[in-house]
């Protein structure tokens, strides 16, 4: 598989443990006390780190750093949103595609020659 390929397949992946890790616990553990929710999320970012390394050390031999950098935020916001919607059940706005479509001229400005 070619490197940037595997890179954003990485990180995709690695960014669906970010996001439960970071926000997951605010629905499946709302019961349970805070430093319990804490160890767990500490456990699923340990997952979500063991593949974004390496995912970043290989796209670091086709990226530069600010291009790796835009990608994660491009990506992490593609997670996040059907996240949000589908999990959290947070409602479907008009200003998710507008986010977006900041992201995308921000890509466009990383990845220009």
């Amino acid at each position: 598989m070619k490197p940037y390929v595997l890179t954003i397949a990485m990180l995709v992946c690695s960014n669906c443990f970010m996001t439960y890790a970071w926000y997951g616990h605010l629905r499946s553990m709302n019961d349970k006390a805070w430093w319990l929710a804490a160890l767990v999320s500490w456990g699923v970012a340990l997952c979500e780190y063991m593949i974004m390394v390496p995912a970043n050390r290989i796209g670091y031999t086709v990226f530069t750093l600010p291009q790796l950098k835009i990608i994660q935020e491009v990506i992490t916001l593609s997670v996040f949103i059907p996240f949000s919607i589908f999990f959290m059940h947070q409602p479907l706005k008009l200003d998710y595609l507008w986010a977006m479509l900041c992201m995308l001229g921000a890509v466009y400005f990383m990845f220009r020659s």
